[in-house]
Formats: structure tokens, sequence, C-alpha cells
């Protein structure tokens, strides 16, 4: 079992501006507490007991409230000084990674999987990256991936309507010795310049997990996490 993870909590919540205002997207109010308490809760559900931030906009209020919330995990945390993308975030908060394997989660996406089973797929498998994939009908939000028999990814597609598909669910374990070895710039965007990129020459597997998935980064989806999270957890 991996028990490390990295949460990515520097997003601006441009989106959320109209129902959210001057919040870190992860600290957005969803059923009375801020949304990243959510993915934190599942996380110690788990078994992960090691934290990394990965911070940015209003990095002060996110170190303020988990000091006050949680005063006896261990946590440590990483700020950006200017936006690095996705990938920059990961690879600044991956060189404070104690293990050789991380869970990468988004803090403003709640995805309710098995954890352990994530880990050990991807061990087994000596993966890269494994990437936690939810199946979904008649959507055109997102883009989908595409396996082979064994799991391994063969192709990524772009965003369009499609009738069903497996799409990314934005938590990841990750080899992070090997990620942090990789020729990458110190901004980039983790799913184009790495995921995207790598696939063909790298140990990546989708694991599919029909689990409860929940993406705050627009109002409509916002406004249904406060009654649905309220009854998940």
């Amino acid at each position: 079992m991996i028990r490390e993870a990295i949460i990515l909590a520097g997003g601006l919540g441009t989106r959320l501006r109209s129902v959210v205002s001057d919040l870190p997207k992860c600290m957005a109010p969803v059923a009375g507490r801020p949304f990243l308490y959510f993915v934190i809760e599942q996380l110690k559900r788990n078994g992960v007991d090691r934290f990394i931030f990965s911070l940015g906009y209003k990095h002060e209020a996110i170190e303020a409230w988990l000091q006050e919330q949680y005063p006896s995990l261990h946590i440590s945390s990483v700020v950006e000084d200017e936006p690095l993308g996705t990938g920059g975030a990961i690879k600044l908060a991956c060189s404070k990674a104690s293990g050789e394997h991380v869970l990468i989660l988004n803090g403003d996406t709640f995805f309710n999987i098995d954890l352990d089973r994530l880990s050990r797929f991807h061990q087994d498998n000596k993966a890269d990256c494994t990437l936690s994939l939810k199946p979904m009908i008649q959507f055109d939000r997102y883009g989908v991936v595409e396996l082979q028999a064994d799991h391994r990814i063969i192709a990524f597609k772009e965003k369009q309507y499609y009738e069903a598909g497996f799409i990314n669910g934005g938590i990841y374990a990750l080899h992070a010795k090997r990620f942090l070895q990789e020729n990458l710039p110190v901004k980039f965007s983790f799913e184009k310049e790495y995921l995207e990129a790598y696939f063909p020459q790298r140990n990546m597997f989708g694991l599919i997990q029909d689990e409860y998935f929940i993406d705050i980064g627009i109002p409509e989806d916002y406004e249904r996490a406060q009654h649905e999270l309220r009854i998940t957890n």
C-alpha cells in the first residue's frame, strides 16, 4: 500500500467565481466543510498517513486550516511562486516524497476508489504511472483513455461527445523517483506533456473503478456536491 499522497491544491477556481468568491478552489465550502476535507478523509480511510500539499493561490488560508483541522497529521507543503502547471506542481512536490511511489490527487475532485487496490495494481505491474479511470456514458466534458486487454494505455482521445468511455478520474499512482529522472521542464502539463507524450515509451496503465466521482470545477457540479457529498460521507 502506498501511504504517501500529494494533493494538488493550488487552483484559482476561476470558473467558480460566481458561487465562491475569493477562495482557493479546494477550500470551496461543500456540505458545511471545505471540499479539501472530503479528499483528505478519503485518504485517511484508505490508510494514507503522509501528506504533501502542492499550494499556490492563497496558500496561507489552506495552511492555517490544515494546522487547525489536522494538527496530528504528517503534513508538508510546497508553494509555487508562480503557476507551474500540473506537471511542474507534481514535480516540485515529488522532491519531498519519502518513498519510491506516491499517490497524486486533485484537491477539487473526489473519486471514491479503493486506493489499496490501485497501489497493489500499480506495484504489481511495475508501472511508471497508473491512472484511475471512471466509466461514463453520454458525456462531452472529458476526453477518454483507451486500454488494451492487460490495462496498458494505448490512446488518449480529445474531449468531444462520447456515448461511453473511460475518463481520467484524476487519481494517480506514480513512481516518483523515475518521474523525477525524466527530462521535463519546470513548467508543464502533467496530462499533456507527461502522460500523453510518454505513454508509448513508459509503463502506463489504467485501472477502472466504477465508484462515485465528482469534479467541482463548474458551478452546476459544485451545487450537486452540496447534496451528494453530505450523503456519501
